[in-house]
């Protein structure tokens, strides 16, 4: 990393995956950055109002600002204005958990969840809104690809990598480009993705597109997927659930013009 913005970026993205907070030397280490150059770095966001440390000698995390602004940003964006009741009634159907990403450069960003599972064995991380969706290794992220060339796979495969940054590959994560072009030939037939101890072990997951107009060749705006444990979310479900899926994509993409953010994708594609 070369930049100073770079850099505090980069400590921003890590802390949002550790929310209980990293020492600076943890940081460092997982940022390849000089102690002194991560506690510089600490310091000045601390100063802007957007990590804090507990005590001296003590771990770093970020405050609420951070997670304000992105609110803030969704809320007159008018993303989870349409999208929420639809997510809401999505989860009431499946009983699992409901995850809406959006477009965001070549890629997608986790923006809006609905837990649907109340009781028992259940996926929820929590600390997913914001966080960039792994095109590869993820439902969401594969339903993606299925919609581009085979050259555009490639490029934006080499670029991400086949399991997320610092992560190895899960069991059933694709481990060749061989096998991920296979994962989407069956996803372009089958009309839906499915990434099963792909993303994080034990999880089940399915995503479809979400297309401006609610319609099949209309421009993607993001994806929908329902994920759970995968004991429970097999794929026989997963084709029980994919016609609500699909009509709670189709509802979305219908409302999209409603929301700013969507709005400006579909007027601007070119700078989407």
């Amino acid at each position: 990393m070369s930049s100073v913005l770079e850099k505090s970026l980069a400590v921003l993205e890590l802390l949002v995956e550790h929310p209980a907070g990293l020492q600076v030397s943890a940081i460092a280490k997982r940022l390849d950055m000089p102690v002194s150059g991560a506690h510089r770095t600490l310091r000045e966001l601390a100063r802007l109002g957007y990590v804090r440390q507990e005590r001296d000698q003590g771990d770093y995390a970020l405050t609420i600002r951070l997670a304000a602004l992105g609110l803030s940003f969704l809320g007159r964006s008018g993303v989870t204005d349409i999208a929420q009741p639809i997510l809401d009634r999505l989860a009431q159907i499946s009983g699992e958990l409901i995850r809406l990403s959006v477009l965001d450069g070549k890629g997608l960003t986790w923006v809006a969840v609905a837990q649907g599972a109340t009781s028992g064995l259940r996926y929820d991380p929590g600390r997913e809104q914001g966080v960039r969706v792994h095109p590869a290794s993820t439902a969401g992220g594969q339903a993606l690809l299925a919609t581009m060339r085979d050259d555009e796979i490639l490029a934006l495969v080499g670029e991400t990598g086949l399991a997320p940054s610092g992560n190895g590959p899960t069991p059933d994560a694709p481990a060749s480009i061989a096998a991920l072009m296979e994962v989407i030939a069956e996803t372009r037939t089958r009309g839906y993705s499915i990434a099963v101890n792909s993303y994080i072990e034990g999880m089940g997951a399915m995503a479809v597109t979400v297309r401006a107009g609610g319609v099949a060749n209309g421009q993607v705006l993001g994806c929908l997927s329902i994920a759970g444990p995968a004991v429970r979310l097999t794929p026989a479900r997963m084709a029980a659930l994919a016609p609500a899926l699909i009509e709670a994509a189709q509802d979305i993409g219908s409302a999209a013009p409603a929301s700013q953010y969507f709005a400006q994708l579909i007027d601007d594609p070119e700078d989407a």
